[in-house]
């Protein structure tokens, strides 16, 4: 049986190595911590992915290599290179298929919906760390050293997502309590669920109709960021709130003291538009469909109604 490495344990390493192992296949989920999801067909490994020489022996013999890490937000521009650089020199190395998950931020700002085929043209810091990765992967392709594929997905919702949708708006969308949200509350946006993006990562791996391209998460019908919480507030029971958008100079204001929110202001841009993922080459070629909405919003609501 073929041997899948996936580092990073957060939502998408965790369930993409469910994925594969509910499938049969043996898989190793490489992270700092060494903890992961529990499967008869997972092995959990404690490795730091920016140690190239750690991650060149823990790659040996792996089918594919699955980039799912998640470095701090604030840290992208120190954190990330050596992390992709280690995995694309082990997958170079041992012939394995190397899949990356990814965003949208490497097209910065768009008017229209977002295809897979658009430049990579973002102007700020996260936005060009995520392009040089897939620029990289890219060339190694071209050389015909490593078969490449990336996946990018917009702004997640599912258990343990660190989403716009999450910790500052459900438990206070729960309490009764108004909620703010970034840019314009009624902006229609693409979401995407950690799980769909998983079984993407894991068909664009395994398929070579996917490999020297990028793909988009099939995901819903866009809905705004107030429709989407009056749609987990009907889901959890409970009545609607007001929700209120947060302009960029009242990002600028809170974001001198918070460094999570500093970071925000650089992709302002895709709340306070329409923010619209175009998924249908996707759907066509890799036959991968969006979960139901309501399913989605149930597993991401599920740890809030737990507590």
């Amino acid at each position: 049986m073929s041997k899948h490495l996936v580092f990073g344990a957060g939502p998408i390493g965790s369930a993409t190595a469910l994925e594969l192992a509910q499938s049969g296949h043996d898989v190793i989920v490489a992270s700092r911590s060494g903890r992961g999801p529990q499967h008869e067909n997972i092995a959990l490994k404690s490795v730091d992915a920016s140690n190239a020489e750690a991650v060149l022996e823990l790659a040996s013999g792996s089918t594919a290599i699955y980039n799912c890490l998640n470095p701090e937000y604030t840290k992208w521009a120190t954190d990330w290179p050596p992390m992709a650089n280690a995995l694309l020199a082990a997958a170079v190395s041992h012939g394995s298929v190397y899949a990356i998950c990814s965003n949208l931020y490497g097209y910065g700002p768009v008017n229209g919906p977002i295809s897979a085929d658009l430049p990579l043209a973002a102007p700020g810091v996260k936005g060009r760390v995520r392009a040089q990765m897939w620029q990289d992967a890219l060339a190694a392709h071209a050389r015909g050293d490593v078969r490449v594929t990336e996946v990018r997905s917009s702004d997640y919702v599912g258990p343990g997502a660190e989403s716009h949708l999450g910790e500052r708006v459900v438990p206070k969308l729960l309490a009764g309590k108004g909620v703010r949200v970034v840019g314009d509350p009624d902006a229609a946006h693409s979401w995407t669920y950690t799980v769909d993006a998983a079984r993407t990562m894991v068909a664009a791996a395994a398929s070579d109709q996917a490999w020297g391209k990028a793909w988009h998460t099939p995901s819903n019908p866009p809905r705004s960021q107030r429709e989407a919480i009056s749609d987990m507030a009907a889901i959890a029971g409970v009545g609607e709130v007001p929700v209120k958008g947060m302009s960029r100079a009242m990002i600028s204001g809170v974001g001198m003291f918070v460094p999570m929110v500093r970071e925000l202001k650089e992709t302002f841009y895709q709340f306070d538009r329409p923010f619209i993922l175009d998924d249908s080459e996707t759907r066509s070629i890799l036959g991968v469909e969006p979960t139901d909405w309501k399913i989605a919003l149930d597993d991401h609501l599920s740890p809030f109604l737990q507590d």
